[in-house]
């Protein structure tokens, strides 16, 4: 098929810097949409597929999947989106769209398994697939998404996986006006989940090994920050939330917010991939039939009402941004969680 160059950041090695480079896109077919990139969030997820930290990664690897840009050309058959329109592109750029799990608007869990916009498979050249950190995307209208024109748009970006992580188990589970909701880890994602179940109505509470964050949380929304290292306050928490989603990204000891869940309360882990240590006990959920859950990501339809009710509410990430050229100094500082709460690369300093 035609391609045609553009200008990327990626790194050809686990252990190599990212520098600039050029990739090949596809020519639109007729049911895609091509979109110039403007801002491009930075996630855990590119740093850890840049070094090859979950095996797998196929080089070279051009990260990126918390895309924002306009529309600089659609194919014949696109109805949704026309030339000069904003436009986002998030984790997700193909499934294959008629398993069971497709078929109800969750393709991120496609039992064929998802293209991911970057390190994925492309159906169409079966090389793999480039994300974000480059001039423009091609990308299947079913996955492109409708961006609210009152946001700042750079700060828009990171709902694209930040938020959606979050977003995803607040609508699952229901959250509401009379929810009470806690969030462990003040990042990149929990800094999402305060101010997206704070917009949902929900009583919001931060766990938090760190003092220091209380006043940045009720900055963000947060109604409460109970210190987890402090018996005194956990124990004051117990059978308190109906839902927790845990945002923490390494192995850590969940046993003592399970017993701050109410009967039929839910921790979810939207952070941690890997076996849990120490182990779960498992009593304080049998007497209170209390939940340990996973989610990842969202759906297409879901992140868009995820755009749409940031739109309503004004609700955007707090970010900081960067030129393309610091994308490695970025990856150092985000190892060392030196950012409030998500870099986002301002696109134009690739020209």
């Amino acid at each position: 098929m035609d391609t045609y160059s553009v200008k990327a950041f990626g790194t050809e090695a686990a252990d190599a810097d990212l520098k600039q480079m050029n990739i090949d896109r596809r020519e639109p077919t007729p049911t895609d949409v091509e979109i110039e990139i403007l801002y491009c969030g930075v996630c855990h997820s590119d740093l850890h597929t840049a070094r090859n930290d979950w095996g797998g990664s196929k080089y070279p690897v051009v990260p990126g999947h918390e895309i924002v840009g306009r529309v600089t050309r659609v194919g014949s058959a696109v109805t949704k989106f026309k030339t000069g329109d904003l436009a986002a592109v998030g984790c997700l750029v193909d499934s294959c769209r008629t398993c069971e799990s497709c078929r109800q608007d969750l393709e991120q869990y496609c039992l064929n398994g998802f293209t991911g916009t970057y390190n994925g498979k492309d159906k169409h050249s079966g090389k793999h697939t480039f994300g974000g950190y480059s001039e423009k995307v091609v990308v299947a209208e079913h996955f492109v998404l409708k961006v609210p024109g009152n946001l700042d748009l750079a700060a828009v970006a990171p709902l694209l996986c930040a938020g959606i992580t979050t977003w995803s188990p607040l609508r699952h589970w229901n959250v509401g006006k009379d929810s009470k909701v806690a969030v462990i880890g003040l990042g990149g994602l929990g800094h999402m989940a305060i101010k997206l179940a704070k917009g949902l109505g929900a009583a919001v509470t931060l766990f938090s090994r760190t003092p220091g964050k209380t006043q940045d949380a009720k900055e963000l929304g947060a109604d409460e920050v109970i210190i987890s290292t402090n018996e005194a306050q956990m124990k004051a928490a117990k059978g308190k939330f109906d839902l927790i989603i845990d945002t923490v990204p390494y192995v850590h000891d969940i046993n003592p917010y399970v017993g701050t869940l109410n009967i039929n309360g839910t921790i979810v882990l939207v952070g941690y991939l890997g076996p849990l240590d120490p182990m779960l006990q498992t009593v304080p959920m049998i007497m209170g039939r209390r939940s340990v859950a996973g989610s990842v990501i969202g759906g297409i339809a879901e992140t868009q009402e995820l755009l749409d009710f940031c739109g309503e509410h004004n609700i955007v990430s707090e970010i900081e941004l960067i030129n393309m050229q610091e994308i490695n100094t970025a990856y150092e500082r985000m190892l060392k969680s030196d950012v409030r709460y998500r870099f986002v690369i301002d696109m134009a300093s690739l020209k």
